[in-house]
């Protein structure tokens, strides 16, 4: 896909990267080639982690291939979201030249990575109107061909907002930049959302990539498993730009260990829960007076504003409900984030938030 590979760094295109001793197709029974310890650390019980990982471990990469609908060819597994949003700012973004499009309110590490490469970042507002805060994609469109943008980057579900974008319009936008600019779509939340993945575009669009992740409805947060899908040309490029170990062995045996098919059904049961919580949820604080606003969400949280916010973000904290005080994020100067908790959590914020009306 050379079109795509075009977008590429030109210094990298023809890049090799670090040739790791677990990136060669050796066997042998005594293993002397990158200086490993030859017996296993007092504390290791498993006596597995004095070799280096596999970087990109077979099984888990199937796993995850499969769980994403996708050819492992098309996946790259990376430490969390972050890594991948990393290797694609500086796989394609040429230093104070190749400009990154994001959409504030959003998910901050777009522009964090970007300013790390010296990457122009260029901002689209979200837009609040009565369907909650929606992207302008006619403005990131025009926006992304004035600014020479490499790398347009959607939340969806967007964090904070909740929102999520229509597959249509995802893809109207990216034959738009196409030629010009990879579009990103960030699915950290996709598994509580009613719309199917971009990924589902990728036949027609090569020039979407799509970001998964394990942390969220896979509760392995600390495993720091993320992946990011797009074409195979563009995965071998981001690998190559790669750290050469990126997931530790007990990562990735625990993230296999998630994805069985019993863990699978667990959490499938929990994801219907916190849907049906984060409903429960948005009705109870609508009811409160204490709430202006509670915007519809997509995601395993819930946006809202208040009267008095740094009130309500004490109170919460005073019962030992620790939120997302969201006040220093454009357009959000009154709002708090709440993650959906288990039923007896909501619980809490809930009469918490009931508290201020008593007390006032």
């Amino acid at each position: 896909m050379s079109g795509l590979l075009d977008l590429v760094r030109e210094d990298l295109r023809d890049f090799t990267g670090y040739k790791s001793a677990r990136s060669e197709s050796l066997q042998g029974g005594v293993w002397l080639n990158a200086n490993e310890s030859a017996w296993a650390n007092p504390a290791d019980a498993k006596a597995t982690s004095r070799r280096y990982p596999d970087p990109q471990p077979a099984a888990l990469r199937s796993a995850l291939a499969g769980l994403y609908g996708c050819e492992e060819s098309q996946l790259l597994i990376g430490r969390g979201s972050d890594e991948a949003i990393d290797l694609l700012v500086r796989a394609l973004c040429n230093p104070g030249r190749d400009a990154v499009i994001v959409t504030p309110p959003v998910f901050g590490m777009y522009a964090v990575c970007a300013r790390l490469q010296d990457a122009p970042v260029i901002e689209v507002p979200l837009r609040d109107g009565a369907d909650g805060f929606v992207a302008d994609l006619d403005a990131v469109a025009a926006m992304a061909v004035e600014s020479n943008a490499k790398l347009v980057f959607l939340c969806s579900p967007s964090n904070p907002a909740g929102s999520a974008i229509p597959l249509a319009e995802i893809e109207r936008l990216a034959e738009r930049i196409e030629g010009k600019a990879l579009l990103v779509v960030d699915e950290a939340y996709g598994e509580f959302s009613d719309l199917p993945s971009a990924t589902t575009l990728q036949a027609r669009q090569p020039n979407i990539a799509v970001l998964r992740t394990l942390s969220k409805a896979h509760a392995l947060a600390a495993a720091r498993i993320g992946v990011v899908i797009a074409d195979a040309a563009l995965i071998e490029v981001l690998r190559r730009c790669q750290a050469p170990y990126p997931v530790p062995t007990p990562c990735a045996e625990l993230a296999l260990a998630g994805l069985s098919p019993e863990a699978l059904a667990e959490t499938e049961k929990r994801v219907a829960l916190i849907r049906s919580e984060r409903a429960r949820l948005q009705a109870a604080l609508a009811g409160l007076p204490e709430v202006r606003h509670v915007y519809p969400s997509q995601g395993n949280y819930v946006l809202a504003r208040f009267r008095d916010a740094e009130s309500a973000f004490r109170s919460l904290l005073a019962a030992g409900v620790v939120v997302r005080d969201q006040r220093a994020a454009p357009q959000l100067g009154d709002a708090l984030r709440i993650t959906v908790g288990s039923p007896e959590q909501n619980d809490r914020v809930i009469s918490a938030l009931r508290r201020i009306e008593a007390a006032a």
